[in-house]
């Protein structure tokens, strides 16, 4: 039976047993890049237009068609925030972060809009998890982001992907690959809105996913081919330390990604087993962002990776179950579940699993007036490692018979004694 209200069309919602999975992807990805020295921010979800407008640049489909944008009460013009970077380096900016040491080492994560038109892995409110690394242009750097990426996919179980890199090189090197591909451009019989395209941003062309257009690319000139002799050097600097690092990458000589801001390393995680919508996440450096936005001169780079198609590709490999709140992934064990019968046992037990919550332990007990048999069949689903079963006999003699429920063998405990028994029992 569903009520009068849904969920609005093309938003991810986790709830239980989902979300535990959703969870513990955040927390994974956060340890790792916890252990790499990044700090977590967190920024508004909208922003004034125009910080995506001039950042996130105008040619992009993100910007043309797929910004949720509205006025305020005193006619500001705000927007759902599309992506993470640009909001990063607004507040870098605002609050002077890069005053300091650099480089800044930021992590975010939350939900992000765009007016798209829903499919699996592709939603209007999607979640994502990212973090920048701004003020310094580094190659070992660009490394070390990518090896984040990496090692969270590896955290979570994850096999089934593969890193695709790129250089999109400095404005010297666009500068002549552009005048090269928009002579190439010019012998392919394009439409109006394509040739509109290419007007902004011919590399654009790339991501048209046309047959007849990706018929008429082949052959075109590419970027790698242009690469000034400080670009060439700084990509073969990244290739060198992914190999140093032992992660396996593949250079994919038309990438583009979605955002304008792009330079230098480009890079992107894409999945075997999601179909279309396969990438998993990715990113790159940015030369001109921050001084695009009104600050310093200062490069960065980063990653945004989508949780939703995370999730996806860990349920494509088999590694959760999502009808099982404690999957092998979520590991949401419940350590302890006590069954009080009787309102005296419940006041016991009440106390009981407080301490050992305290201790570090997850507990829970039978509410209501459920059955005995009842009970158990919660405790069962909850899927406990122990069970306590408490009435007048347990509270008079002050013990009680622990159950592991792995194999239904029983150990007489004293209550007092529960958290020391826990304790050598896990």
């Amino acid at each position: 039976m569903s009520g009068d209200f849904q969920a609005p069309k093309g938003v991810s919602e986790y709830f239980p047993p989902r979300s535990g999975i959703f969870e513990k992807v955040v927390r994974k990805l956060e340890q790792v890049s916890l252990a790499a020295n990044y700090h977590l921010i967190e920024l508004p979800v909208f922003e004034d237009t125009q910080l995506f407008t001039r950042g996130v640049g105008e040619s992009t489909d993100v910007v043309t068609k797929e910004m949720y944008t509205f006025e305020d009460r005193a006619g500001r013009s705000l927007t759902l925030r599309p992506e993470g970077t640009a909001g990063v380096i607004r507040s870098i900016i605002e609050h002077g972060l890069d005053r300091g040491q650099l480089p800044v080492k930021l992590y975010y994560r939350g939900p992000f809009f765009r007016a798209e038109r829903p499919q699996a892995g592709r939603y209007r409110q999607f979640y994502q998890f990212g973090i920048e690394a701004v003020g310094l242009d580094d190659p070992y750097l660009d490394a070390e982001v990518i090896s984040i990426a990496h090692r969270g996919f590896l955290s979570l179980g994850l096999k089934n992907f593969d890193l695709q890199i790129t250089s999109l090189g400095d404005e010297e090197s666009r500068s002549k690959h552009r005048v090269e591909f928009l002579k190439f451009l010019s012998t392919l019989d394009l439409d109006g809105e394509t040739l509109e395209k290419v007007k902004k941003n011919p590399l654009r062309i790339f991501d048209d996913k046309r047959s007849e257009i990706q018929a008429q690319l082949k052959g075109a000139p590419v970027l790698l081919d242009f690469l000034t002799a400080e670009s060439s050097m700084k990509f073969a600097a990244v290739k060198g330390a992914l190999t140093e690092l032992g992660i396996p990458f593949v250079v994919n000589t038309t990438m583009v990604r979605g955002l304008d801001y792009y330079t230098g390393t480009a890079f992107e995680f894409v999945h075997k087993g999601l179909g279309a919508q396969a990438s998993i996440g990715g990113g790159g450096r940015y030369d001109r962002l921050m001084r695009t936005l009104g600050g310093q001169d200062l490069s960065g780079i980063g990653f945004g990776l989508g949780i939703d198609r995370i999730i996806l590709a860990l349920e494509s490999e088999g590694l959760v179950d999502s009808s099982n709140e404690n999957s092998k992934l979520n590991g949401g064990y419940l350590d302890l579940f006590i069954i009080p019968i009787g309102d005296a046992a419940k006041l016991r037990a009440i106390n009981l699993i407080e301490n050992v919550r305290k201790s570090g332990f997850v507990a829970d007990m039978g509410f209501g007036d459920r059955s005995l048999k009842g009970a158990m069949k919660a405790a069962d689903k909850l899927s406990a490692r122990h069970v306590l079963v408490l009435g007048d006999a347990e509270l008079q003699s002050g013990q009680g018979r622990l159950k592991r429920m792995s194999d239904g063998v029983e150990e007489s405990i004293t209550l007092d004694s529960i958290v020391a028994t826990l304790k050598n029992s896990l």
